[in-house]
């Protein structure tokens, strides 16, 4: 398969419904696939394809070396099948399964290899009942809580004009831009489009406000209007996500949600990181994911963040 088949394929075996991956190569476990791939597929343009559709890859193996700290949560499943020949292996989650695409050394020399495996329930493992929000999002996604990033938050605040809720800074720096099953995506500090940057949305959408009205957003006014509006997320259907920032404290902020239809508003009244935990597992929620997914992730934009920086 060329690349555009590649890619074709390794978007039919994410579907739900997809089956069991079962492999045709000669000693091969079950439970992946690995897909053909033409002698002339270019295995750096095949990445940055892949990364372009599912964020930031992880890094499993590179120059024949493969890292020693993998396990089956962090992507072991696409390094198994191919042993001491794998030279380079980056890995994606997405749902309930890893797409890995790297190269490995046959008798004929080296060549890329694309391979989709079953990823296991990264929640299964359990957490204490005293674990809080941000400990359960990072255990429900998978997350390595090693991949944090260090933010000067009073220079943000001082941006901004406000202090912000502590879980959602902890989940900034944790999970820094990217989305939350493909779908929540985290407004973080510096991040390379406007849109994503919780300072610079802030004040544009201030800006157009004070321009045109706040008619968009009634019966709200918009931050920093006293106990306005302050958007922390959004997602690809155009939803918008905000706390209403009643009151000095930040961390008792409720949280209201709004479609892009008139009269579409909602509260909730809970912290930032309840909010997302509670819609990755739990399919009541008027935004619910888990009603779509077994397994959860968080797609990382992490690139296009350092590329902003």
């Amino acid at each position: 398969m060329n690349e555009e088949e590649l890619l074709a394929a390794v978007h039919g075996l994410l579907r739900p419904g997809s089956g069991a991956l079962e492999c045709r190569e000669p000693g091969h476990p079950a439970g992946h696939i690995c897909l053909a791939t033409a002698d002339e597929v270019n295995l750096s343009a095949l990445t940055e394809q892949l990364s372009g559709r599912y964020g930031q890859p992880y890094g499993l193996a590179r120059g024949g070396y493969m890292d020693p700290a993998v396990t089956e949560r962090t992507g072991l499943p696409l390094l198994v099948p191919f042993g001491e020949r794998l030279v380079e292996m980056r890995a994606w989650a997405y749902a309930g399964r890893w797409i890995g695409c790297g190269a490995m050394r046959t008798g004929e020399g080296i060549r890329p290899v694309v391979v989709v495996a079953e990823r296991p329930d990264p929640a299964a493992d359990g957490l204490p009942e005293d674990a809080s929000w941000v400990d359960r999002i990072v255990a429900v996604t998978g997350w390595d809580p090693q991949r944090t990033r260090t933010v000067d938050w009073t220079a943000v605040e001082a941006r901004l004009g406000t202090a912000l809720p502590g879980d959602y800074k902890r989940l900034a720096e944790l999970f820094g831009l990217g989305a939350f099953d493909g779908f929540l995506q985290l407004s973080v500090p510096d991040a390379p489009f406007k849109s994503s940057d919780i300072v610079r949305q802030s004040q544009w959408l201030a800006e157009w406000a004070r321009a045109h009205g706040n008619r968009l957003w009634e019966p709200y006014a918009l931050f920093p209007a006293p106990g306005g509006l302050l958007e922390w997320a959004g997602s690809e259907q155009a939803d918008r996500f905000y706390w209403l920032t009643e009151g000095p404290d930040p961390d008792k902020w409720p949280i209201v949600m709004s479609e892009e239809i008139p009269d579409s508003w909602q509260r909730f009244d809970g912290s930032t990181a309840e909010f997302i935990h509670r819609m990755l597992t739990v399919p009541d929620h008027p935004f619910s994911t888990a009603r779509y997914f077994d397994v959860h992730w968080f797609q990382s934009y992490r690139s296009l963040e350092a590329a902003g920086e």
